[in-house]
């Protein structure tokens, strides 16, 4: 039986620590295979489903909605009932909705299999980050979140791969049934070796909230995929960003209103929580939208196939690892502060070098500015979410690291959602079709790899050349958007974040610190 851990004086001594984070390993690496491995099957799925880009943005979004949405329950219900059975509950919802989406051929099933995949993922992400800090001093948590970090950003570069090879050979629902391996690995690893850790006093899941929550994200993201098709005065686009402004104003008011809130607002008064949090949001917001216009350049544009195009993501994937193993002993000898600048003012520089590209510039200027992204994004990322972590108390790890991660994945939502709808606006904007009919216009005018199956079927071909180079000027502008919002925030963190100390490495440290966050 497994033993609970409900006190920081516990978990201090447990000599399977390190085996435990194998557990959480390796159900970090199916989340971070399936965010990838979906985004590279995008192009394929468009042209066999009919998919315009607003459905490719619902099929990436489903998933994150619904994730972002219950995260905050997902970490309550792992504080009441015990982390790794949430953990493993959370693993077999993600199978369920691997096999649905195997097994379906519509783009709505697709975005309902997403959605039943994103209540999984909503239990696994924030409980695997919640456990580090009942499993880990300070000192040795910092490097536990690298490790954590980098099985995400591993499970990434795999997704790709494995899905173009799958894509190559077999229909695209095999990029879904992949998961049931991988799922099946997470489970049998938390279950012998992952220890159970609770905090039963923590606050009862909230329904409204939980309802408040989803709706309002829900509303906001429909408002941004809908604003580029509708245009942003449209009375359906205005209704929605009203409606999600007054859910979202609802949830906020209900929760500070309650005794024990599921919402803990109180956590964001911490200033360093709070910046660390944006930080890490920011990061997020970045690395969604260039995951989801990146595969449709390297397939559409430069014609590569799935695999191929998953071997050419590997250079900001590469990036990412060298900077998460390598960002403890940096931020040993810097402190998180002026790390996490550094990384933004890295990954802004990335963003802005890559929003030069243009249709001649080929792979290796790609290569180039997406090796510089990777840097940027992890000593970023895991500095910011290791002092995040450091600022919650042990026993409401769960409930706070919800709250965390819960505004990560709504950044990577409205990443999606606003830089793809900057996208669509752009290439539709830019694209030309004034001698092709009204029809075969419309659907040039969904996405690029449309445009390149009109022009392949009326024999067109300056029409692919003219949605190469709208496509390409719609990327520019996602990437300078990126580039400027990353710049601003590194501004705001260097400027703005608390100087903290080097991390504590022994237990009386620890033990000081854990009672200074309580008090």
């Amino acid at each position: 039986m497994a033993t609970v851990i409900s006190s920081p004086a516990a978990h201090r001594q447990d000599p399977r620590r390190w085996w435990a984070l194998g557990a959480l390993v390796a159900s970090m690496l199916v989340l971070g295979f399936d965010m990838t491995i979906l985004n590279v099957a995008l192009p394929t799925m468009a042209g066999q489903l009919d998919a315009s880009t607003g459905q490719q943005q619902w099929m990436a979004d489903a998933y994150i909605v619904v994730f972002a949405a219950l995260m905050l329950p997902a970490g309550l219900l792992g504080d009441r009932f015990g982390r790794r059975r949430m953990l493993i509950t959370g693993l077999g919802i993600f199978l369920v909705g691997s096999l649905i989406g195997a097994l379906v051929d519509s783009v709505e099933l697709v975005v309902v299999a997403r959605a039943v995949m994103g209540m999984g993922g909503a239990l696994v992400m924030p409980l695997a980050m919640a456990v580090l800090p009942a499993l880990f001093a300070p000192g040795e948590r910092t490097k536990a979140v690298g490790i954590v970090s980098a099985a995400a950003a591993l499970g990434a570069p795999l997704g790709p791969i494995v899905g173009g090879w799958l894509l190559d050979h077999f229909w695209w629902g095999s990029i879904f049934l992949i998961n049931v391996p991988m799922v099946a690995i997470g489970i049998t690893a938390c279950v012998f070796l992952l220890p159970e850790t609770t905090d039963p006093s923590s606050p009862k899941v909230d329904v409204t909230s939980t309802a408040l929550t989803a709706a309002g994200l829900g509303t906001l993201i429909y408002g941004i995929i809908e604003a580029p098709v509708r245009g942003w005065g449209d009375p359906l686009v205005l209704g929605m960003s009203a409606g999600a402004a007054v859910l979202i104003a609802a949830l906020v008011l209900r929760e500070r209103n309650m005794t024990r809130p599921m919402l803990d607002m109180s956590l964001l008064r911490d200033r360093g929580f709070l910046l660390n949090m944006l930080a890490a949001t920011l990061v997020m917001f970045v690395l969604s939208g260039l995951m989801f216009v990146l595969p449709q350049y390297l397939q559409a544009v430069l014609g590569h196939d799935a695999f191929g195009t998953g071997v050419r993501l590997l250079p900001m994937m590469g990036g990412l690892l060298v900077a998460a193993k390598g960002a403890e002993p940096v931020v040993r000898r810097f402190g998180p502060r002026a790390v996490i600048s550094c990384g933004l003012v890295v990954l802004a520089f990335a963003a802005i070098l890559g929003s030069r590209t243009t249709v001649d510039s080929g792979y290796g200027f790609t290569a180039l500015w997406l090796s510089i992204a990777g840097l940027g994004f992890g000593f970023a990322v895991v500095p910011s979410m290791d002092s995040a972590l450091g600022a919650l108390p042990v026993e409401r790890a769960g409930s706070g690291t919800g709250l965390l991660m819960t505004v990560r994945q709504v950044g990577s939502a409205i990443g999606i959602a606003l830089l793809g709808s900057l996208l669509a606006g752009v290439y539709a904007d830019r694209l030309d079709t004034g001698k092709l009919p009204s029809a075969a216009a419309d659907t040039a005018g969904d996405s690029v790899v449309a445009a390149h199956a009109v022009a392949e079927r009326l024999g067109v071909p300056g029409l692919a050349d003219s949605a190469d180079e709208a496509y390409v000027d719609g990327m520019a502008t996602v990437l300078l958007v990126s580039g400027v919002a990353a710049l601003v925030t590194a501004l705001l963190v260097a400027a703005l974040l608390p100087k903290t100390a080097p991390a504590p490495q022994d237990d009386a440290d620890m033990a000081r610190r854990t009672e200074h966050a309580r008090q």
